[in-house]
């Protein structure tokens, strides 16, 4: 493959991925060292360009979580930064979130933020993210960066010329006075105290919230766990979606007696928690206990949500909390940027969340910052605690799921976006010649739902990368998921590339 195509085939939506290091079987490195000072050399002239400055004006600063090749990939990042004019900041070990404020904070100021994670890919993988005032990059722009990058060269410099920034200390005091406000405590330095809170950081960027958040308002967090950033990730894999995951937090907080649980991904832009009684507060869940702690403040608003959220969900936050529930495109950027479409056009909208723990508030920037969420719960559990009621009352009303299901087909095609949206063409027209009720609007696949003998709903869409069609369907009684499985093989019958083998199991 040229330089060229590879290049730009790194591009993975509104961020960098690629393999960085070698070890796994089948999968050569593609974010090698010369791309990466390539590709960071082309975001100091992109960021130029748009700033209309030259590069000796501008500040950028690199970041990273706690992945095996982030050493090497920084050195690379820094030598572009010096190398094309511009002053480089070295931040260390850093959270995404923390990288985005650094252009916010009056002690930094930079002009622009890079942070070198994967999220909560495998150990051998990593990636790019750019930040500028107006947040994290569009996918265009994106694009726009990576053609430069094809066509610079390799830049070596003195990578002694970065400042050294303790970021995270400052990212810390920054969440530990918001907290003191949020909750207004007698005793205003220590808030949290008689709280006891527990931490999974999953070997990831997230294990400083401990000791430099919730030990310094008061809190108690004995049996916190996986602190120690490691980028082999050698406990679980630091991912609030991932079952393992969340059963190790879970058991955490019932074996400590904790009163709250709080897991990070990777880079702290994803949150999640358990509850006292361990009952897990992620996907719908989190979604409604967030809107529950907005609601008052934010009366008749609308929060948005990806595709795949529930009908229970819905009826939780039109029904009890008065909002208006608005599903949108899977995607942290597609969410985000349609709560802001909304806000702009006068639409009040305090609330961009995934069910993957992507969580974005107009008050903070729309940044998808895990840290921020948790602050929002820990202001809320202080406050109930001050009130004699529980975290658990703010979402009694939300009624559990009862079954469920995710399907990921293979497409096995070449032109795999073209036949996608063929299926999908298909597949409505074959659901409304049946007489199946067709949600809309629906702004990413179709969603059907069933009222009647078989109870639930079933949401088939596009992956927005690869060549997969994911099915969600869920039942709302004994049998009633498998049964809407069913259907859907039969609505589906007939597409020769489209592997159905995961859905007939």
């Amino acid at each position: 493959m040229s330089d060229d195509k590879a290049i730009l085939k790194l591009q993975n939506g509104s961020d960098v991925r690629g393999v960085a290091v070698e070890g796994v079987e089948g999968e050569p490195v593609t974010l090698t060292l010369d791309y990466t000072n390539r590709i960071a050399a082309a975001f100091v002239k992109w960021l130029a360009a748009k700033e209309n400055k030259p590069a000796a004006e501008l500040k950028i600063a690199v970041g990273h979580d706690s992945r095996i090749s982030a050493p090497a990939l920084k050195q690379q990042v820094i030598k572009a930064i010096v190398g094309t004019g511009a002053q480089a900041y070295d931040c260390g070990l850093a959270t995404t979130p923390a990288m985005f404020m650094s252009l916010v904070y009056e002690k930094t100021d930079f002009t622009g933020s890079m942070m070198i994670t994967a999220s909560h890919l495998p150990f051998n993988r990593n990636g790019l993210k750019f930040f500028t005032m107006e947040g994290g990059m569009e996918k265009a722009d994106l694009t726009d960066m990576l053609k430069i990058a094809v066509d610079t060269d390799v830049i070596e410099a003195d990578t002694d010329k970065a400042v050294k920034c303790d970021l995270i200390d400052l990212y810390a005091q920054d969440l530990c006075e918001k907290i003191r406000k949020g909750i207004k405590a007698d005793d205003f330095y220590h808030p949290l105290a008689g709280l006891h809170i527990v931490v999974d950081a999953g070997n990831g960027a997230g294990g400083f919230f401990v000791e430099k958040v919730l030990g310094q308002l008061g809190a108690k967090t004995k049996g916190s766990q996986f602190l120690e950033p490691d980028g082999h990730f050698p406990n679980h894999i630091p991912n609030p979606e991932d079952k393992k995951a969340m059963e190790a937090l879970r058991s955490a907080v019932i074996k400590n007696k904790a009163d709250l649980g709080l897991i990070f991904d990777t880079d702290v832009d994803r949150m999640s928690a358990v509850l006292s009684d361990g009952r897990e507060i992620n996907r719908d869940a989190l979604i409604a206990m967030m809107a529950a702690i907005l609601a008052p403040d934010y009366p008749n608003s609308t929060i948005i949500t990806d595709s795949v959220t529930s009908d229970k969900l819905t009826a939780f936050l039109e029904g009890e909390l008065h909002l208006k529930h608005h599903r949108y495109m899977r995607g942290y950027k597609n969410v985000i940027n349609e709560c802001r479409r909304l806000n702009e056009k006068g639409e009040v909208s305090p609330l961009a969340i995934e069910t993957s723990g992507h969580g974005a508030l107009k008050e903070n920037y729309y940044l998808d910052d895990g840290a921020y969420l948790a602050v929002k719960l820990l202001i809320a559990a202080a406050i109930a605690q001050k009130e004699n009621k529980s975290l658990e009352s703010l979402i009694e009303k939300l009624q559990p799921i009862y079954e469920e299901a995710e399907y990921r087909m293979n497409i096995k095609c070449e032109d795999f976006k073209a036949y996608g949206q063929d299926v999908l063409k298909t597949f409505e027209q074959r659901a409304k010649e049946k007489n199946y009720t067709v949600v809309t609007p629906s702004y990413e696949g179709v969603r059907l739902s069933f009222n009647g003998e078989v109870n639930g709903w079933a949401l088939l869409r596009q992956s927005l990368h690869d060549p997969k069609m994911p099915l969600n369907v869920e039942g709302n009684g004994k049998g009633d998921c498998s049964k809407i499985t069913a259907i859907m093989c039969d609505l589906l019958a007939g597409f020769d590339k489209l592997d159905m083998s995961t859905l007939e199991k």
